[in-house]
């Protein structure tokens, strides 16, 4: 099972980008709020015990300061993706890209660029890959058919070359 979560709500409609693609590969999931600093008791809580409830990878998006992710990372075990979300009060994303990316050693956070939850969920497909054959089957024949799209909009296109 992935764990997506977010610092607000009103980060969903990038968030559930990762959560359709889940829902692609029929992968599980749950899907929440937890904020670092209004639910600070609630994120640590979460993300000491997510392993303990089957959670397997944690999708963390956060804007502004941006410190959901890094803080569950440091907490919990497990995977983290951090997905910066350019939020309302946010300095043109960059402060939540650099809140995620910037981790101190020891302390990972693999981090998608700015708004993009879907490629967290891919990533996070990728993982749970590493040790299921069947999905890891699904994941060449997703990648196969990016390949494939390319290449029919090269052959459509006149003004294109195909070599």
């Amino acid at each position: 099972m992935v764990s997506i979560i977010m610092g607000s709500d009103s980060d969903l409609p990038i968030m559930e980008q990762a959560a359709h693609i889940l829902e692609d590969f029929g992968i599980k999931y749950e899907i929440s709020v937890v904020s670092a600093h209004r639910t600070p008791k609630r994120m640590f809580d979460y993300a000491e015990n997510a392993h303990l409830r089957g959670v397997k990878v944690i999708i963390a998006g956060a804007g502004g300061a941006a410190h959901l992710p890094g803080m569950v990372a440091s907490i919990s075990p497990l995977p983290v993706i951090g997905v910066p979300i350019k939020s309302s009060n946010s300095i043109d994303g960059w402060d939540s890209i650099l809140s995620i990316l910037q981790m101190p050693n020891g302390i990972p956070v693999a981090t998608v660029a700015l708004n993009a939850a879907k490629n967290a969920g891919i990533l996070a497909v990728k993982i749970l890959a590493c040790n299921d054959p069947e999905l890891l089957e699904k994941v060449a024949a997703f990648r196969d058919n990016l390949r494939d799209l390319v290449l029919d909009k090269v052959n459509q296109n006149p003004k294109l070359e195909n070599f």
